[in-house]
């Protein structure tokens, strides 16, 4: 039997660099993937995927979709290109075989996604090989989720994401650059709470300069309104993309942060909650509630991480700061050699090779390649922009 080509991975919205597109992998003849563990070739177990449902957004925030870049002229990929709900749900039970126990829908924002309470009925109803459900949570800005909560949470949405970065309306106003106001999201989180898709988590990017004197109203704003059942998470603003002009003094330490707030709600440090979580958790001494500290700039968590990232296309990318991603889109709608369809043992195979070949750490990297200074302009990588895979 001869070798079995497995398609090649490159990104193809992005251009081709002095690389060239990646070398095609290949499945040895004979080789099988078994149900179960994968790790790469750092010992990182994947255990988590990332789907992205769409690459649009009505929000122009200027770390992830900044207006002068993602115009009125932008071009966001056509809909034959998605992948269709059918196409997602095959790839998530075959990365579910694989080891897959959470899936996080993302986008752009998913909530533009038309039916999108489909899709997570869709994925509910998923098992792991030992019979559990997944974890199936969702990422948002909010602006749609006080009219879809309810809906979503029936559909077997366990818990959502919110990203909120202010208090104070005109800033945040300000950060979104389409003028939504903070009460709208507010809402939104409010109705998640009431629907179940709780506890709630609440994402605020602190970016030095622009926001950082909303760190304590927002923690005592959900402190004193939800308790327990909102935990909000302080993100150290990243370079991720290559639009958002990142510069690292406008980085705000979550030590900093901690000490901020620790000044105003005394804080106790708690244990992580699963292997590869993001955030260090910090408790209120007071018992009302948690927060979290996401520092992949100042404390790089590339160690542990177990997440995979999949595009609206279906360009599977194995970082956040990746630059290039593998075409399982190819796989779905292409023919094998033989002129048959390609069997979602010999997907999983190639999913497995790629994810055994990893060896991203960018994050831990970062500080022998100055991100300010790895930009196209000046001869760096081209990194995909944040919009296009979820955080």
């Amino acid at each position: 039997m001869s070798e079995r080509n497995i398609i090649a991975i490159h990104d193809l919205r992005s251009p081709a660099t002095g690389a060239g597109i990646p070398e095609i992998p290949t499945l040895p003849a004979g080789t099988e993937l078994s149900p179960g563990l994968l790790s790469d070739s750092l010992g990182r177990t994947l255990r988590d995927l990332r789907i992205s449902v769409t690459d649009r957004c009505n929000f122009r925030c200027s770390y992830c979709m900044p207006k002068e870049v993602f115009d009125k002229d932008y071009r966001f990929l056509p809909q034959t290109a998605l992948l269709s709900f059918e196409e997602m749900l095959r790839i998530a039970r075959i990365f579910a075989a694989c080891g897959v126990r959470k899936i996080r829908l993302t986008g752009g924002e998913p909530l533009l996604r038309r039916h999108l309470e489909h899709l997570v009925a869709m994925l509910a109803d998923l098992r792991t090989p030992d019979g559990d459900p997944l974890d199936l949570t969702l990422t948002t800005n909010g602006s749609l989720l006080a009219r879809k909560a309810a809906a979503l949470r029936q559909a077997g949405l366990r818990r959502v994401t919110v990203s909120l970065d202010a208090m104070d309306d005109h800033i945040f106003r300000a950060m979104n650059d389409v003028d939504f106001p903070v009460a709208d999201v507010l809402a939104g989180i409010d109705a998640a709470v009431a629907a179940g898709l709780g506890p709630v988590k609440v994402n605020m990017v602190v970016k030095r300069g622009t926001n950082e004197n909303e760190i304590v109203p927002m923690a005592r704003h959900f402190r004193e309104r939800h308790g327990g059942q909102v935990v909000l998470r302080f993100i150290e603003y990243m370079d991720v993309g290559a639009t958002n002009g990142w510069r690292m003094d406008q980085v705000l330490p979550s030590a900093e942060v901690r000490a901020r707030l620790h000044a105003a709600f005394a804080l106790v440090p708690l244990d992580a909650a699963q292997p590869g979580e993001t955030a260090e958790r910090w408790a209120y001494a007071d018992g009302r509630g948690e927060v979290g500290f996401i520092s992949s700039v100042t404390q790089a968590f590339c160690g542990d991480c177990n997440r995979a990232r999949l595009s609206t296309e279906g360009q599977l990318y194995l970082c956040l700061f990746a630059e290039r991603g593998h075409d399982l889109r190819a796989l779905l709608r292409g023919a094998h050699p033989s002129g048959r369809p390609w069997s979602d043992a010999e997907i999983a195979a190639a999913i497995g090779l790629i994810w055994q070949r990893r060896d991203d750490r960018y994050s831990q990297l970062r500080a022998s390649r100055p991100a300010e200074t790895d930009t196209p302009e000046s001869g760096g990588r081209r990194r995909i922009e944040m919009s296009y895979i979820g955080g």
